[in-house]
């Protein structure tokens, strides 16, 4: 037969202290004027007794049961979930939360039977994630509590954590400019389904909006915007080649996304053509596809892990501002150079 559950008192007895104190040092209350030896004690006795608090009790007095649900629609399964839900259930267990993980599927029967059961268990807050950095409709459920949306916005106004693609197109602009890429610069992946639909994407005119400031900041416009109907790799590959036909042909191309930059390189290599020699190639996301790329892609990333930390520490701060961006770091790889031809290239 096991041997019973150590109670708070046994720490206590073990301790040498009272119940009282004991628990005000298990649970990091201030107040207690008790030495650092005492700690030490009430610590050493809890660990030697295997002693472990009794969190329903606890929840019913603090009104906290140390616990978040994290509700995707279709986060878990994609190529770029690890990072969301790493950020979230690291920042999660340095607050000594637990993270509750469910993904609907798009669901709606589903969805509702999921918050009802993670409404069951009382938890501190909700994040409620979506694949897509779109606008999305909140289940009024679970309005009741705190709630940050992550990779997402909705009418609500709710807070949310979003990733800065107007300041990586910016930034993207910024590095073909400092290249010495001027009048040659062409766009591939407009679609204004995305950029006209909130509810299908919010970052494809985030992307545009910053591209074109940048440029213009500089005097500098866009010499072609490539429409494609999904940002597919076959997509990348015709619009590239279309490019290629142009008499003053490109520069540089700015793919709205790794997966159309994949195309555009199988285009530009059937042509004969070299990268960054011939044509610079830059584009957004960092998929996992970039570093394999030859030359590697430079790209923005995607700051999933970060964003999924924010979420968390939004939610267990409070008062969160209405819309927290987080930075996408471009990563510089071997994709861009300065044109052809130009005093920097001949620097170089």
């Amino acid at each position: 037969m096991g041997r019973d559950r150590a109670t708070l008192a046994d720490v206590a007895k073990r301790a040498g202290l009272s119940k009282t104190a004991a628990s005000m040092v298990l649970n990091g209350r201030e107040g207690t004027r008790l030495s650092a030896e005492a700690h030490q004690r009430v610590f050493a006795a809890a660990e030697e007794l295997g002693y472990r608090p009794n969190v329903a009790a606890r929840s019913l007095r603090t009104r906290k049961t140390a616990t978040i649900a994290f509700v995707s629609d279709i986060v878990a399964t994609t190529r770029f979930a690890g990072g969301l839900i790493r950020g979230a259930l690291d920042a999660a267990r340095e607050r000594d939360h637990v993270l509750l993980i469910t993904e609907t599927q798009g669901d709606a029967t589903f969805e509702r039977y999921a918050i009802e059961a993670i409404l069951d268990r009382q938890v501190d807050g909700v994040i409620y994630a979506a694949m897509a950095t779109r606008r999305l409709s909140v289940p009024p459920a679970i309005l009741s509590g705190p709630v940050v949306l992550l990779n997402a916005t909705s009418a609500e106004d709710l807070p949310c954590v979003l990733p800065d693609d107007e300041g990586a197109a910016a930034a993207i602009a910024e590095t073909l400019l400092g290249c010495g890429h001027r009048d040659r610069i062409a766009l591939i992946g407009r679609n204004r389904q995305k950029e006209r639909d909130p509810e299908i994407s919010l970052a494809a005119e985030a992307r545009l909006r910053g591209i074109r400031a940048t440029l213009a900041a500089a005097g500098v416009s866009l010499l072609v915007e490539s429409f494609c109907p999904e940002w597919l790799p076959e997509h990348g590959y015709t619009a590239t080649r279309a490019l290629l036909a142009r008499p003053d042909r490109p520069t540089a191309i700015i793919c709205m996304n790794d997966r159309l930059a994949f195309g555009a390189y199988q285009a530009l290599g059937e042509a004969g053509l070299t990268i960054p020699d011939d044509i610079s190639v830059i584009s957004f996301d960092d998929d996992p596809t970039a570093s394999w790329l030859r030359p590697r892609l430079s790209t923005a990333a995607l700051p999933h892990e970060q964003m999924g930390r924010r979420a968390v520490e939004l939610l267990l701060d409070g008062e969160a501002p209405a819309q927290s961006l987080v930075p996408m770091p471009l990563r510089r790889r071997r994709s861009v150079a300065a044109p052809a031809g130009s005093p920097a290239a001949e620097h170089d």
